[in-house]
This record gives structure tokens, C-alpha cells and sequence, in this order.
């Protein structure tokens, strides 16, 4: 009697789409993806800016994803640039000229899913972390820019793959 009611349930949760307890939404054809090296086009930033960007995306989309990384032409594709670096003051204290720093890194992205014409996109994320005026750039800049990263691919998956 059981097999009566599981059977049209499981039939009804099979579909098209293949999801993860990320949230991600990819179609039952889509098992590639490729990323171009994203090229530093902000004139500033630490050197290894360009390779721990892209990598940290590549990771994301392998693991989250479940999608395995094509040197090219996936059929997710992904490129870009690191368009701007800056860091600035961002809250005065009294008596002092800032309180806190700001780092902000904004990318460039271009999307295209080769499986679906419709969906291709181009969009600039940009994310920021502060630290405190009284910190050296220098001695906090690694963590900074780990923590920016993590959220500008988490933004980038969001938008290819959960499409909220």
C-alpha cells in the first residue's frame, strides 16, 4: 500500500533540473565549465590578485557546483577582469582623520551558458571588507582580499546558478 503513495512521489520529484543543498539550480545537460584566467585590469593589487580570483571560482562551481572544470568551452563559460582595487577611508573617528579602511575589488564578469542561448549575461560585482585605520594595508591585506574573493564568487554563483 506504501509503494501506492511513494511511487508518485518520486516520480514527481525527478524532473530536468539536477539541485544541491547549495541552492544551485543546474539543468540535466549542463556538466562542464570552463574559466578564462581573470586578467588585473585595475593597475594595482597584489600580483597573485588575477590567479587566487579565478581559482577560488573554479573551486566553487567543482565543489558547489558539482561540475567538472573544462580547460575550455564548458558549457558554462566564464570570463572577466578585475577592474578596480581601491582602498579608502571610510568611518572619521574623532580627533583622527579615519577609523576604519576600506578595500573594495570589483570584477567584471561575462556568462554564458552554451547549452541555452537565453542565458548569457555580463555584470560587475564589487564586495569590500574593512580593517582598522590603525592596521598596516600590508599585514592585512591577504586576509582581505580572501574574504572579498569568497564573497564576489559566492555573488557570481548565485547569479549563474541559484538565479535568485
Amino acid at each position: 500500500m506504501i509503494i501506492f503513495f511513494l511511487l508518485p512521489l518520486l516520480a514527481s520529484i525527478s524532473s530536468c533540473k539536477v539541485y544541491s543543498f547549495t541552492g544551485a539550480n543546474v539543468p540535466a545537460d549542463i556538466h562542464t565549465f570552463s574559466v578564462e584566467l581573470f586578467q588585473n585590469r585595475a593597475n594595482n593589487g597584489p600580483a597573485s590578485l588575477p590567479q587566487a580570483f579565478t581559482d577560488k571560482l573554479k573551486v566553487k562551481f567543482q565543489t558547489e557546483g558539482n561540475l567538472k572544470q573544462s580547460s575550455s568551452d564548458g558549457d558554462l563559460q566564464f570570463k572577466g577582469a578585475i577592474t578596480s582595487y581601491t582602498y579608502t577611508s571610510d568611518a572619521p573617528v574623532a580627533g583622527a582623520t579615519s577609523g576604519l579602511n576600506k578595500l573594495t575589488i570589483t570584477v567584471q564578469v561575462k556568462f554564458v551558458n552554451a547549452r541555452n542561448d537565453k542565458d548569457k549575461w555580463e555584470q560587475s560585482f564589487s564586495r569590500y571588507a574593512q580593517y582598522s585605520a590603525s592596521d598596516n594595508l600590508s599585514s592585512v591585506e591577504d586576509r582581505l582580499v580572501n574574504e572579498i574573493n569568497t564573497q564576489l564568487v559566492d555573488d557570481i554563483f548565485q547569479k549563474a546558478l541559484v538565479k535568485w
